[in-house]
């Protein structure tokens, strides 16, 4: 990240999440959405893009879901993940937890977790709230847990810790997973599962977590439980809430309490993504208006003009590979080293936070008071997975999903930080529009900490549409306060505020 000359290497008949990639200015998270991208662009990708998402069915051994397990048994598995303290943690009222969850006993698939339970007072009565970063292939320790809206972030010592004082679990019990298998923690014994990741298959190993993960913490099996996430994981929340849909019904009863899910800066259907992200640039005076024109007019993901595409696409390579598309107003990192002594910290993200990351999750004693790498993996821990090498399925678009949802009274958020370039307000706002939905609240300001914290619109069945105000695409890295507000509100299931009064 900050360096000079930024080179990107592609593979153009598969997705290759190790990527041959060299420095670009940005966070991995923006390089593994970019790759994924293109790479449905390009002629003959194998990526099954078939718009259509079925819940697979769950092949697993007898013994991967667990039922009626010895409560006794449950209570000292539950104890063991029981973090005490983490190196160079400040002191916290809360409980938090970290270990891993099997998914696949035959092939010896675990996937790790980190779970931090609401403040004292409040945990009993709040929701639980599962957090997904996206990619495909990057760590919610990474992003959501350590650098968005977990509550401690790390010095640039690479050392130390300091606290989140908008952290989400003021709000809620948090649970952040690392998936799919090759993500972070989580490994599977059997090699060929790195090469076979996918959004179906990611769909079914997140519910097979989630089904062992509350025998694990049977108190939160009749919890409320939504499911948030951000980018890429505007394709794993829906498909996850699908599952859970589904399978609930097929058993006739409620093996997840499923109330509704909140994505943010959302990959959600290809088309308006993508026309929305060049609009966004050209509009922002980063790409000129003839580039936007000849990309969304020649990269239609049809390749009939891939020749045109290719020089469209590397005139916009070169005018956004000197900043931060995550955020296009944001100082990039210039020095990425760790420091001697603790800089003076920021509520906002310091723009080499994921060096730190990066450094801190890949010291022995933090990896021995998390309970990870247990199996002592033969690479490192990294922020977006080196190891998986393939991904099979990315369906063009989720918008069946949502409408689905809305039809079946669950409550959905989409949230849009307003400087993003990789996933823009515009690509959100074409996307929402292609549902058709009546307007129920008209486009207003709402407020956060006596500000405006960014416009909102209310449509009809239940879907919320809000902007957050200088937030970048990690909304909750750049805008903490406003994130955490939005939030309350979505938990709760009330309107953003319409003045600085009740805000």
């Amino acid at each position: 990240m900050g360096k000079a000359i930024c080179f990107v290497i592609l593979s153009f008949q598969i997705i290759i999440l190790s990527f041959f990639v060299g420095e670009i200015c940005g966070n991995k998270q923006v390089r593994a959405l970019d790759n994924l991208h293109k790479s449905k662009l390009r002629g003959g990708s194998e990526i099954d893009r078939r718009s259509e998402f079925k819940v697979e069915e769950l092949v697993h051994d007898d013994d991967d879901v667990i039922v009626d397990s010895e409560e006794e048994e449950i209570s000292l598995l539950k104890e063991k993940d029981k973090i005490e303290r983490l190196p160079g943690q400040p002191q916290v009222k809360f409980s938090q937890y970290g270990g891993y969850i099997t998914i696949h006993k035959l092939a010896g698939t675990a996937f790790y977790y980190y779970f931090v339970e609401a403040h004292q007072r409040s945990k009993q009565s709040l929701p639980l709230l599962l957090w997904l970063n996206g990619g495909p292939g990057c760590s919610s320790l990474a992003y959501g847990a350590m650098q968005e809206l977990g509550p401690f972030r790390v010095h640039s010592d690479g050392k130390t810790l300091f606290k989140n004082n908008y952290s989400w679990n003021y709000a809620a019990n948090v649970l952040f997973l690392e998936s799919p298998v090759g993500v972070g923690f989580s490994y599977s014994n059997r090699s060929s599962d790195y090469s076979t990741n996918g959004d179906k298959k990611t769909a079914v190993d997140n519910y097979l977590f989630l089904v062992n993960w509350l025998e694990r913490f049977p108190e939160y099996k009749d919890r409320d439980f939504y499911i948030s996430g951000e980018s890429y994981a505007g394709h794993y929340v829906p498909q996850l809430a699908h599952t859970i849909l589904q399978l609930n019904k097929k058993a006739a009863k409620t093996i997840i309490n499923l109330k509704g899910i909140l994505i943010g800066n959302a990959v959600i259907n290809d088309e308006t993504d993508s026309e929305g992200m060049y609009d966004f640039l050209a509009t922002h005076a980063i790409i000129s208006d003839k580039a936007a024109y000849d990309i969304n007019k020649s990269c239609d993901f049809a390749s009939s003009n891939q020749s045109e595409c290719d020089a469209a696409s590397s005139e916009v390579d070169k005018d956004i590979s000197f900043i931060d598309l995550y955020n296009i107003y944001a100082p990039i990192c210039k020095n990425s080293n760790l420091t001697a002594h603790p800089k003076k910290t920021s509520i906002v993200i310091d723009p080499c936070s994921e060096n730190y990351v990066y450094a801190y999750l890949n010291r022995g004693d933090v990896q021995e008071a998390l309970h990870a790498n247990v199996t002592n993996l033969k690479y490192d821990w990294q922020p977006c997975s080196d190891v998986i090498t393939k991904w099979l399925d990315s369906p063009s678009t989720v918008l069946p999903l949502i409408t689905h949802f809305l039809n079946n009274g669950l409550r959905v958020w989409i949230f849009s930080g307003d400087i993003d370039g990789r996933v823009p307000v515009t690509s959100t706002k074409y996307s929402i529009d292609k549902l058709k939905l009546p307007i129920q609240t008209a486009w207003h300001p709402w407020f956060a900490y006596g500000e405006v914290g960014g416009y909102t619109q209310v449509y009809k069945g239940n879907l919320t549409f809000a902007t957050v105000r200088g937030a970048g695409h990690q909304v909750p890295s750049y805008q903490p306060q406003r994130a955490l507000s939005l939030i309350k509100h979505f938990l709760r299931g009330t309107p953003l505020p319409e003045t600085t009064r009740i805000a």
